[in-house]
């Protein structure tokens, strides 16, 4: 017995390969892959090709419909722009109200190809955006026509530049695989072509009627536009269906369209140039339905392609769960020849995943704390060498060598963050307070100068460099909150209305005259917390001033609620999101995360979320009504004056 057991290991390692993992595992599923791949890998990929063109066409098909909206509100805002430039003024409301029909179509096609795009092929997706191109110029074309300086051709030859180029778009990225479905597809096209056609006769004659004859030119635009519109007739005709011809043919049999044809025959008289007789309100209307009727027989070769996508998308579907089903049963009976293998290595594998989990859940978390509130002449402790395990792997060995080179790097790089950070923080504190020391002189020094002088402008220009100091020092004890520093303390003995800090944090900001101190409930706060809270309303003060217009006011109210006192700060300015808004109140209730990680714009939230913590504040933002920001704060019991019982009494 004793020498089996020998015998049996010394059989295993002298195999090719067998002292890697990646060996082992190669030698037991080399054959059952090959295997797999041979079986089932040419009948996956084709079936998922179909299955994945079925629904790219599904999509494409979509997409085309939501286009050909776009086109149809196009097409009909074209004719009626046409009639309305060539002096029919009753067009001017419907004009109005297609325009908006317009726009709304053009929003939806652009979201259902920003949602849908990812399932199109690349092609078909650039060539839907690329088609949206001419429509920039939709808007000076329509102010154009509105101000009376657009000319009706160039108007016309517009709107039809943009319709065809979304036309041309639907023939990008053709479907490839099912024949029915790319005739169908075709078909489409094809129908979009003579649609866009007719709709193009309505809109150029709606002017011809409007004018009252043909101009120069417009006659041989409206016979082209009738042998276009042959043509594609044409074309779809060879490759639609008995259904989907007899949905044409009833389009054109209506009442409508015969007396569309009766009209076309009396522009055919007109091409010496005499006058027409033909009421545009009515060529407008009979010539809507007949296109309205072909819009619907698109929709309806759109869902046939649509059904026959989904009838492929499902064949596919079945045959790819099929080769799956084989290819996992080969999978499974891989897998139990690779247990065999697995036993070999995973209890190497176990003991260095628990090694991976102490440094990741104790050691390294332990280390880097200890560096971080550690003296910084304090030495890094030592880290114990990684021990080999006999049997084990090379690569096993190598990960565990790897992971203690990590965990040496990750503490060498705690101790420079740390040592970093106290730098940092000592900088900030010292400019801080030599920022401080100055302007207190500064300030001083103006103070005196304004005692002695007497001239009315000079005291102003005074006035406006006390001002400017004032925010300089309110920067400077900016830099101390931020550096976790005391700031020299300003005390007032007893205590100050609400209305004095407020006015003391006005006074603190740059374009003070903007701030209207609307609504503030009487109430006294304790002296020793009025810095600190006039600080920490003159940095939301200037938040509100900076992102809301110059020309619009920020308003300060108070009022007490209960034992505590709430101060709001409006503004009617740009507003922010909910996930800005998210991020802000983290930080301004103190729990945010490092502030050497955070972007400059954001370190006057850092002060008011740092000044809140020391008041015991809570200060949030929330938007307001109509546009804009509120900055709530509720400023606890401990730091207002309870107002006297008999006094309360007696006001009740």
């Amino acid at each position: 017995m004793r020498g089996n057991r020998i015998r049996r290991p010394d059989h295993f390692v002298r195999m090719p390969g067998w002292g890697s993992i990646r060996g082992r595992m190669a030698i037991v599923l080399a054959v059952p892959t090959c295997l797999l791949l041979a079986l089932t890998g040419l009948g996956v990929a084709g079936r998922a090709h179909d299955w994945s063109a079925a629904r790219a066409t599904e999509s494409r098909v979509g997409l085309l419909l939501r286009e050909q909206d776009l086109v149809r509100e196009l097409q009909r805002e074209r004719g009626l722009t046409n009639g309305l430039l060539s002096g029919a003024e009753q067009y001017r409301d419907e004009v109005r109200g297609q325009r908006a029909r317009t726009d709304d179509a053009r929003t939806s096609l652009t979201a259902a190809l920003a949602e849908q795009s990812g399932e199109l092929p690349g092609a078909a997706a650039s060539a839907l955006r690329r088609a949206q191109l001419p429509l920039v110029g939709l808007t000076a074309t329509r102010t154009a026509v509105d101000t009376g300086t657009a000319d009706r051709t160039a108007t016309l030859r517009f709107y039809t530049g943009a319709v065809t180029a979304l036309i041309d778009a639907e023939g990008a990225g053709a479907p490839d695989g099912d024949r029915r479905i790319e005739r169908g597809v075709q078909a489409l096209q094809s129908l979009a072509r003579a649609t866009e056609a007719v709709a193009l006769e309505r809109g150029s004659l709606n002017g011809v009627f409007a004018a009252g004859r043909f101009r120069a030119g417009e006659y041989l635009d409206f016979t082209d536009v009738r042998a276009t519109r042959v043509a594609a007739l044409g074309q779809y005709r060879q490759l639609a269906d008995g259904a989907e011809k007899s949905s044409l043919d009833h389009a054109f049999a209506t009442a409508a369209a015969r007396r569309v044809t009766g009209y076309e025959a009396r522009a055919e008289a007109g091409a010496d140039g005499s006058r027409l007789g033909v009421a545009p309100t009515r060529w407008w209307a009979d010539m809507t339905t007949l296109v309205d009727a072909l819009h619907g027989v698109q929709k309806q070769v759109g869902d046939d392609v649509r059904a026959r996508a989904d009838q492929v998308g499902d064949a596919a579907t079945r045959e790819l769960a099929g080769f799956l089903a084989l290819g996992a049963l080969i999978l499974a009976v891989a897998c139990a020849l690779a247990v065999f293998s697995a036993r070999s290595i995973t209890r190497p594998l176990g003991a260095l995943a628990d090694e991976a989990d102490a440094v990741a859940g104790t050691r390294l978390p332990d280390v880097v704390r200890h560096i971080q509130e550690a003296d910084p002449d304090t030495p890094v402790p030592a880290h114990p060498e990684a021990a080999e395990v006999p049997g084990t792997a090379r690569e096993i060995t190598r990960l565990v060598a790897a992971l203690r080179n990590v965990e040496r790097t990750a503490v060498g790089l705690a101790a420079e963050q740390a040592a970093l950070r106290r730098t940092s923080t000592e900088s900030l504190a010292s400019l801080g307070r030599r920022n401080q020391a100055l302007l207190s002189r500064q300030l001083g020094l103006i103070t005196t100068l304004e005692s002695q002088e007497l001239d009315p402008d000079a005291l102003a220009e005074l006035f406006e460099l006390d001002h400017l100091a004032t925010r300089m020092r309110r920067n400077a004890e900016s830099l101390l909150v931020l550096a976790g520093e005391e700031p020299p303390a300003r005390r007032w003995p007893g205590t100050v209305t609400v209305t004095e800090v407020v006015q003391s944090a006005v006074a603190e900001v740059e374009q003070y005259q903007r701030v209207a101190v609307t609504d503030v409930e009487q109430c006294r706060v304790r002296g020793h917390c009025v810095a600190e809270l006039s600080h920490l309303l003159a940095e939301l003060v200037e938040n509100a001033l900076m992102f809301s217009p110059p020309q619009q006011p920020v308003a300060v109210y108070g009022w007490r609620d209960g034992g505590e006192y709430c101060l709001a700060v409006v503004d009617r300015g740009i507003g922010m999101t909910q996930e800005r808004m998210s991020q802000a109140n983290a930080l301004l209730s103190g729990r945010a995360g490092s502030l050497l990680a955070a972007p400059t714009r954001f370190l006057g939230h850092h002060v008011v979320g740092a000044l809140a913590v020391r008041l015991g504040a809570h200060v949030e933002l929330r938007p307001t009504q109509g546009s804009g920001v509120t900055a709530y704060v509720a400023l606890p019991t401990a730091l207002v004056q309870q107002p006297d019982a008999s006094t309360t009494a007696a006001a009740t």
